[in-house]
């Protein structure tokens, strides 16, 4: 009898939550939004995703664990199951959905400050929104060009060669650049800097995160690589870039 006067006279752990985050003026973010960030996902509308996100991110976070560093991660974690569940309904498959589902969990415990988690949070977007869009996209080339248009998708945030593409795919070098070259019309070198900078653009619009950063997140080899190789696709550089789309955005 006494333990379950005791019992009755506490408040719920989750009760007691609930009633603190009502007095810090905390929401969890409007259930439309979490709708609008997953269809964008589903439909591999990136831009629509980012921009999502971004709103979602000017909510205060809800706090998932004692500490902020597990906080976030613990939040990410929760992120990666629901952008997973969206590839799925996009068109991927569900084993390669949850392959990459499962390195990028991996790699979210694997980072050590809040900050950086952060700017992962974007990044991990971009890999989940590519995938659908891989998926949905119907490619005219050889299956060797194919893979090899997979592969530097897959691993647009790795360190990126002809040599090492080749070694993966099992072919010779000199063989796949000619082939890549005259079926593309660009070099394989090209290529791959050409998607790296498409897809830095998004970390630029949407993200605060350094221009040296952004260089090393897409392995470059130093930021002013990273500028060379982004001012000859676009015309301009990271920075201007940036301030450009930020100008734009507030007109």
């Amino acid at each position: 009898m006494r333990a379950s006067s005791r019992t009755g006279n506490q408040q719920p752990h989750y009760l007691s939550s609930r009633m603190q985050y009502l007095r810090e003026n905390f929401i969890h973010p409007p259930f439309d939004y979490e709708f609008e960030l997953m269809e964008a996902i589903r439909l591999g509308d990136e831009n629509r995703a980012m921009d999502m996100l971004r709103k979602i991110n000017e909510l205060e976070a809800a706090v998932l664990a004692v500490y902020p560093l597990r906080s976030k991660k613990n939040a990410l974690i929760a992120s990666c199951t629901l952008y997973t569940r969206a590839i799925i309904r996009g068109g991927v498959d569900p084993e390669i959905a949850f392959h990459l589902s499962d390195t990028i969990i991996l790699e979210i415990e694997k980072i050590t400050d809040v900050e950086r988690l952060m700017h992962f949070e974007y990044e991990m977007l971009v890999q989940f929104v590519a995938m659908v869009r891989r998926e949905k996209e119907d490619l005219s080339y050889s299956h060797i060009v194919n893979l090899t248009i997979y592969y530097i998708r897959e691993h647009i945030f790795e360190e990126l060669s002809l040599q090492r593409i080749a070694e993966v795919l099992g072919v010779n070098p000199s063989y796949l650049s000619d082939r890549f070259k005259r079926e593309t019309g660009v070099s394989l070198t090209g290529y791959i800097n050409r998607r790296k900078v498409e897809e830095s653009k998004h970390l630029l619009i949407h993200t605060n995160q350094p221009i040296s950063e952004i260089a090393f997140t897409f392995k470059f080899c130093s930021q002013s690589y990273y500028t060379q190789v982004f001012k000859q696709f676009t015309g301009m550089t990271p920075r201007q870039f940036r301030h450009h789309e930020a100008t734009s955005i507030h007109d």
